[in-house]
Parts: structure tokens; C-alpha cells; sequence
């Protein structure tokens, strides 16, 4: 007798984050972008209001579009399950509330004349935290390496010459967010050994 395939939930952090998103994305649209303008992008506003608080976090789960939305969620959507097998559901979901924080806080801080949104920073914290996967002992992998000079490279090049509505910025903190809790948490794991 054959088995018969189901459905399965084999990353709960991940897709959750995923659905969070894209409620957050159809929410946007019924309101005719006054979701994103008040919820889900991060802006210089009075410390005085609760939502600029949200916002810190908030700004990861809005969209401009939905290329913008589908780049960032396919791209986190290959990752995330991986690195959630990994490091488990909790700690991926540190890495992505500590990425949105240093990024709101930076564009906050940086840019007080512009809104940020999107999870593109989640996405880069993912790429350099995938490097560090493999990692044995003490070693340093070469793709880890390789991944951050063309990445975080790029990044720095793109910003400087390229005049666009990216964020590099962004980008660059959260690789170097997901390189940093990437090297504490195999650093942790390596001590427990």
C-alpha cells in the first residue's frame, strides 16, 4: 500500500514570518498604503509615539510592491527553513528582530527624511548567517569569506555609485547582523562541546 504525501509545517518560524508579511502586504492594500505609511515602514517621528516604538520592528513586514515583497520572501522562503533546522525556531527569531531593530534604529537615527520598509535586511542576515552553517571547530570557511566581500561588497560599491531606492545600507547591517550572531551562536554551540 503506497503512502499518500501531506502537507507539512517543517518551518514554523519561517512561514510565520512569511504570513505575517503578507497579511501585512494585503493589509497595505485595502487601506490604499496608509498601512505601510503608519505601521510598517520606519521614519523619524516624536519619541513620544507608541508607534515609532513598532515601527522598529515594523518596517520588516511592509512592501512597496509585489516584486518587492516576492524577492524578499522567495529569497527568505530557500534560506530560512535551513538555518531554522539549524539554529532553531527562537534563535531565527532573534536574528530577525535583532536585524529589524539595528536597521529601523540606524534609518531612524541616519535618514530622518525618508521611510524604510521591507525585509531585505532579514534577507542579508540570512545570506551571511547561511555561511556559517558548515562551520567546524575554529575554521574559517572560505565561502563565508567569499559571500561577504561579494555581498556586503557590493553593497558598499552600489551604494556609493548607483543612485536607486535601496536601501544599502540596510543590506550592509543586516549581513553584518546575521555574520555577528552567526559567529555567537556557533561560538556558543562550539562551547557547550
Amino acid at each position: 500500500m503506497e503512502k499518500k504525501f501531506k502537507l507539512s509545517v517543517n518551518s514554523p518560524m519561517i512561514l510565520g514570518f512569511t504570513f505575517v508579511c503578507f497579511a501585512a502586504f494585503i493589509l497595505n492594500m485595502i487601506t490604499a498604503g496608509w498601512a505601510n505609511k503608519v505601521l510598517f515602514s520606519v521614519y523619524r517621528s516624536s519619541l513620544l509615539d507608541p508607534l515609532t516604538y513598532f515601527r522598529m520592528f515594523g518596517h520588516i513586514l511592509g512592501h512597496a510592491s509585489w516584486d518587492h515583497f516576492c524577492g524578499n520572501i522567495m529569497m527568505i522562503l530557500v534560506i530560512g527553513p535551513l538555518l531554522e533546522e539549524k539554529y532553531g525556531g527562537k534563535n531565527i527569531l532573534f536574528v530577525i528582530l535583532t536585524t529589524a531593530f539595528v536597521t529601523g534604529l540606524a534609518h531612524y537615527l541616519l535618514f530622518p527624511g525618508t521611510a524604510l520598509l521591507g525585509a531585505s535586511g532579514v534577507v542579508f542576515a540570512f545570506i551571511l548567517l547561511s555561511s556559517f552553517v558548515g562551520i567546524k571547530n575554529k575554521e574559517i570557511p572560505l565561502t563565508l569569506i567569499l559571500v561577504a566581500l561579494f555581498y556586503i561588497g557590493g553593497q558598499i560599491y552600489q551604494g556609493l555609485f548607483v543612485r536607486d531606492n535601496i536601501s544599502n545600507l540596510t543590506h550592509i547591517l543586516g549581513g553584518l547582523t546575521g555574520s555577528v550572531l552567526g559567529f555567537a551562536m556557533h561560538k556558543n554551540k562550539m562551547n557547550k562541546y
